[in-house]
Formats: structure tokens, C-alpha cells, sequence
């Protein structure tokens, strides 16, 4: 009977575990697609309805994508997809800049006491990234997600802690338009071309040609991000169909009903 029992409660997880997947790729989904814009308000309930689950694995999903830096919670007052600043997203790139160039620098300087350290990394990326093409991953969350850890080794690598926690907390800020290049854009490809001339110059120490790179990097992606972000805001704005609300001085903030 415990056997049976277990058997039970193990199922009934794994369906709960399934469900919250389904909630967090759908609404991760809509939020990229700008299905969700930002700044629109939901509640549990609605996308509880919409999915036709209950309110648990909703709220497990909601929670992951709060991780994601994709939407946040307000105490009994419903969720908010992150409302998009793009004047601080290009500072926090030109920050992100910064922060890997000066671990390049480091990583590649004569005496610099990370040589071991840079081979290693140079491997374990390589095994990524120098692949043919025939291996080269085809999905766009994937990539992103190796992309992310990609360029976060190589700080964690120069061996600043300090210059290591305040990159991560950019690449924080920065994922829900930067995962955009990946999800409608067109550089999966020509990230692993640029990642890989990036570790050949890693690994040849030739600190000038790895920022040259990094650098042009970063901002090709910044730009493409930029212009699909305003392009598909614009898309997703002139296609809604629901009249406007007249505007009052208290007029409560936007609430996306799905339906």
C-alpha cells in the first residue's frame, strides 16, 4: 500500500511539475511575442482561467519568470510585465561593455596569473561553441541561455568577484529584450562565429583583437535588440483592437483580461 501510495504522490508531482512548465512557457511566450506588453497588469486568476489550471502552478511559474527579471508582484494587487526603459538598457549595455573588455584585458595581460584558468575556459567554451554546424543548436532559448553563460564565464574567469556580481546583476536586467535577438532575430549563426574568432583571440592572449571583437559583439546585439524591441512594440500596439479608455487623472493602471 506505501509502494502504491508513493506511486500516487510521485505522479500527482510530476503532472503539478508539467503544469507549471506549461504556465511559464506560455506566458514567457506571450511576453516576447508582446502578446503581454509591458506594463500590462494580470492576476493568478486570470491566467489560471485562461490555461485552465489552478492557481499553484500558475503562481510557481509566475515566480520563475519574476526570476527571469520578466515580470514582477505587487502584494495582493497582481503582477506587471516589466515595463521597458530602452534609454537604461543602453546604459546597462554600454556597462556590460565595460565590464567584459576589462576581463579580457585582465585575462589576456602577460603576467596575468589566469593563464591556467583561460585555457580552461577556452576549452569548456570551445566545446560549445567551435562545433560545425551541423551541430550548432537551432533553438533560440537554448542559445540564449548559452549565450548568457558564455559571456559570463569569461568575467567570472578574470577573477574579480566584485566585477563578476555586478555583471550578473546586469545580465539580469537586461535578459527580457536581450533574449528578443534570439527568439525573432537572425544571429544564432553568427553568435557562434563570434564567439568562436572570440576564444581564438582568448586563447592567443591577443587582449586587443578580444576587445575589438567582444566589443563589436555587444554592440551588434544591442542594436539588433533595439530595433526589435521598438519594432514589435509598435507591431503589437497598432494591432490591438480594444477602444481605449478615456483617460481620468486616477485612472487605473492598464490590466491585460485574457480571454
Amino acid at each position: 500500500m506505501a509502494d502504491a501510495a508513493d506511486t500516487l504522490d510521485g505522479s500527482a508531482s510530476l503532472a503539478k511539475a508539467k503544469r507549471s512548465q506549461a504556465a511559464y512557457q506560455a506566458l514567457r511566450d506571450d511576453i516576447f511575442a508582446f502578446r503581454l506588453l509591458p506594463g500590462d497588469r494580470f492576476t493568478e486568476n486570470d491566467v489560471a482561467e485562461r490555461l485552465g489550471i489552478s492557481r499553484t502552478p500558475v503562481r510557481e511559474a509566475l515566480h520563475r519568470l519574476q526570476g527571469d527579471g520578466l515580470v514582477r508582484g505587487y502584494y495582493r494587487n497582481g503582477w506587471e510585465v516589466v515595463p521597458l526603459d530602452l534609454a537604461r538598457f543602453e546604459a546597462l549595455y554600454e556597462l556590460r561593455t565595460l565590464l567584459e573588455t576589462h576581463a579580457v584585458t585582465r585575462l589576456c595581460r602577460p603576467e596575468a596569473p589566469h593563464h591556467a584558468a583561460l585555457a580552461a575556459l577556452v576549452r569548456q567554451l570551445g566545446a560549445i561553441w567551435r562545433v560545425p554546424v551541423a551541430r550548432r543548436l537551432a533553438d533560440g532559448n537554448a542559445v540564449a541561455q548559452l549565450d548568457e553563460a558564455f559571456h559570463l564565464a569569461i568575467v567570472d574567469a578574470a577573477g574579480n568577484p566584485e566585477s563578476a556580481a555586478v555583471h550578473q546583476q546586469v545580465t539580469d536586467r537586461i535578459r527580457i529584450i536581450r533574449r528578443l535577438d534570439f527568439a525573432f532575430g537572425t544571429r544564432i549563426s553568427l553568435t557562434y562565429d563570434e564567439h568562436s574568432a572570440i576564444l581564438d583571440a582568448l586563447e592567443a592572449a591577443d587582449g586587443a583583437r578580444a576587445v575589438a571583437l567582444l566589443s563589436t559583439h555587444i554592440e551588434d546585439g544591442r542594436a539588433e535588440v533595439s530595433r526589435l524591441t521598438t519594432e514589435r512594440l509598435e507591431q503589437a500596439r497598432t494591432s490591438l483592437v480594444r477602444p481605449a479608455p478615456a483617460q481620468t487623472p486616477n485612472a487605473p493602471v492598464r490590466r491585460r483580461r485574457f480571454g
